[in-house]
């Protein structure tokens, strides 16, 4: 087997290292907390010019056509620069439009992919059920009811929305300039843009409900999107540590010769390559096109333990200046936790695993082969 990166990923890994890195220095990133801008304009337009916002769309809409591979080694040089742009979001909203959203959704998706229109996803965990609701009226839909905390809700021109139908849980594609939604805006905890919508009575068209196919396209991919991002956090938070406690002195030493700092930094790179492989194998079943429930629900459970396992030893061994909002190793915290809520919690997510095994007996790689599929 060869698990070696093809020359163009690696060609996009590369690139988009150094487009983040460039843009996302603690002086850019001390400015952007002081702006009151929902996201980096400057750097969203070098994505936009580069072609990342349109990485994962179909080339017959303007895309490059490319899988979550190829998205998966961009979103973890955004995570290892915490940059502040709606990349996956975006894309994978689009992306899913393009799939399943037919002629209707065909002009949205063109003007994501040109740069044109901005598209948000507010994806809540279907197994919670949604707070926003669906009623069937003569020509189409009406929503009502609330979508919290979504993603640059107050600064995108339509936002492809989970709402709770007759039939269960399915996305629906909403103008959100439309009378009838009333926005508050806020910020999360990672400074990324936010805002609180309520719904009275929104009309849609029959067409802005997707298929249930849709939903279970999406929730994988927008798990591996945020797994990604996570992974790229934790990875450049460890570094970063480690760089610490190797100058750092105590009793006429660095503090990472002690032995329980060295313990510490091990556990937090097992978690993360614990992550790690979990991820790439999470990306691959989905470009092959290949079942990836489980796999999904334990990426999503090893992003948030990462997450959480990571943040908390970093901050201990970092002392009192792990919480001087002056110095940068805060900001790291701060996004590893939000995907962690983003993502619904190590507890939760472990819960949903533990269902799916009790009730299937499928899971392993012979399952994948021709002769087992009637098992």
């Amino acid at each position: 087997m060869d698990f070696e990166l093809s020359e163009d990923q690696r060609a996009i890994a590369e690139m988009a290292g150094s487009l983040f890195s460039d843009h996302c220095t603690d002086e850019r990133l001390r400015a952007f907390d002081t702006a009151g801008t929902p996201f980096m304009q400057d750097l969203w337009g070098k994505c936009i010019e580069t072609g990342l916002h349109a990485l994962a769309l179909p080339e017959a809409a303007g895309g490059s056509g490319l899988g979550m591979t190829e998205l998966m080694l961009v979103l973890e040089a955004q995570g290892r620069a915490l940059g502040q742009v709606p990349l996956w979001r975006h894309q994978l909203a689009a992306a899913t439009l393009a799939r399943f959203g037919g002629e209707a959704c065909a002009e949205v998706v063109t003007a994501a992919a040109e740069s044109r229109m901005l598209v948000t996803l507010a994806l809540d965990d279907p197994q919670r059920g949604a707070a926003l609701t669906a009623h069937a009226v003569d020509g189409g839909w009406r929503l009502d009811g609330r979508a919290d905390a979504v993603a640059l809700g107050a600064d995108c021109c339509r936002g492809l929305i989970l709402a709770q139908c007759p039939d269960g849980p399915r996305l629906v594609l909403v103008d959100l300039r439309a009378a009838g939604i009333t926005k508050t805006a806020g910020v999360f905890t990672h400074g990324e843009a936010v805002a609180d919508l309520r719904f009275d009575g929104v009309a849609i068209a029959a067409s802005a409900v997707l298929p249930e196919a849709a939903l279970e396209w999406l929730e994988p991919r927008a798990i591996a999107a945020l797994a990604a991002l996570q992974l790229g956090v934790s990875s450049e938070q460890i570094r970063r540590t480690v760089a610490y406690v190797s100058e750092r002195q105590q009793f006429e030493r660095a503090i990472a010769t002690f032995q329980a700092v060295q313990m510490s930094m091990a556990d937090a790179h097992i978690a993360v390559e614990a992550l790690r492989s979990a991820l790439w194998q999470l990306c691959y079943r989905l470009d092959a096109g290949r079942p990836a429930r489980p796999e999904a629900l334990a990426t999503k459970y090893l992003a948030c333990e990462a997450g959480h396992i990571v943040g908390h030893k970093a901050q201990h061994v970092h002392g009192g200046i792990g919480v001087d909002l002056t110095y940068p190793i805060h900001r790291y915290l701060y996004w590893s936790r939000a995907l962690g809520i983003t993502l619904g919690g190590a507890t939760a997510n472990l819960a949903r695993l533990g269902d799916w095994l009790a009730t299937n007996d499928t899971l392993g790689w012979k399952y994948d082969l021709e002769e087992h599929q009637t098992l």
